[in-house]
């Protein structure tokens, strides 16, 4: 079946072609004005900067399979992509334990100080005074969000001897049980927990599940890390438990409006401007400095096996459908 493979990195296209003989690679993204180019294109691969509507789908009258190499397919018009009998598979999941990870090195470089050793030492500074830090062996893990991050989350914190509990919307007493955890209602978790740690998805539910209201309920001197989504927490929270001695150290790996970050002068030319929250930009660029946090720059999925994993599976959802078998369909 002709392939044609969109929005393609070159270490990307290293690993694509020794299974995908014969494919069309292109780093450009799929769009109506240059979707006729490929008009006899059967599968078509993309991430998610291709936004594959009405408009593209007419003009591909040949496609039977679009493979995003995301788990996220929301820039894809599913519906439509049904009326025509095309199939769309993605990538369910590829980063649980890379994103596990990275919380956890995020909360080690906070409990012991390691941003400040560095300082420290690249100034041939040897002093020990300000550098105590705490064990994590004993201390409660509260885990908002326990799907397969949350879980991973919990094996590695167990190996710390760590307790671990969970708040989950629906609890499953079941996995409970069989996982050594116990789940605590939201403001028990939040009150019991000397870390808490997301991993829930953005929706209008969790949008700043971490407020002004019960940041307050923290136990004092705990730690809060979040390497979800940055809208689950309201920033000037962050700041309230800081000054208030609440919260000994955050780690993030997202912000709320990061991606304005980026490039800031497109604030100005947006014709959205109105929804962007400039104090929150200016609350981020604070907190990148502030002494007891750690951001990094979303990039707790970035790790080489998690890559190679999308890699691995949009191979795996191309071949299937080439042999008859439809797997990872939306």
């Amino acid at each position: 079946m002709k392939t044609v493979i969109f929005e393609i990195a070159q270490w990307e296209k290293e690993l694509l072609q020794k299974s995908l003989q014969d494919t069309v690679f292109t780093e450009e993204k799929l769009t109506a004005d240059n979707a006729s180019s490929y008009i006899d294109a059967e599968i078509i691969s993309s991430f998610i900067s291709s936004v594959i509507n009405r408009d593209v789908v007419d003009r591909l009258p040949n496609l039977k399979l679009i493979v995003t190499r995301s788990t996220g397919f929301d820039h894809i018009d599913v519906g439509y992509c049904k009326t025509k009998n095309i199939v769309i598979s993605n990538v369910p999941e590829y980063g649980s334990s890379t994103v596990a990870e990275h919380t956890f090195a995020l909360l080690l470089n906070l409990t012991r100080k390691i941003p400040q050793a560095i300082d420290q030492i690249q100034k041939l500074n040897f002093d020990h005074s300000q550098l105590k830090g705490v064990d994590l062996y004993g201390k409660t893990l509260g885990i908002i969000g326990f799907g397969k991050i949350g879980q991973h989350v919990l094996r590695i914190a167990q190996g710390f001897g760590m307790k671990v509990i969970s708040y989950a919307r629906h609890p499953d007493e079941e996995l409970a049980r069989k996982m050594n955890f116990q789940y605590r209602d939201f403001d028990a978790l939040l009150g019991e927990s000397n870390v808490v740690t997301l991993h829930l998805p953005l929706t209008p539910q969790t949008k700043h599940i971490i407020n002004n209201n019960n940041i307050l309920k923290f136990k004092k001197g705990s730690y809060l890390i979040n390497t979800a989504r940055g809208g689950l927490i309201d920033t000037e929270a962050i700041f309230l438990g800081l000054d208030q001695g609440i919260l000994e150290g955050v780690g993030l790996d997202v912000l709320e409006e990061e991606d304005e970050l980026h490039e800031e002068i497109s604030i100005l030319t947006k014709a959205s401007q109105q929804n962007i929250n400039l104090k929150t930009l200016i609350y981020d660029h604070i907190l990148i400095r502030h002494p007891k946090v750690i951001v990094t720059p979303h990039n707790a999925f970035n790790s080489q096996e998690a890559l190679e994993r999308i890699i691995k599976v949009t191979i795996e959802n191309i071949q299937s459908f080439i042999d008859g078998k439809v797997i990872n369909a939306v």
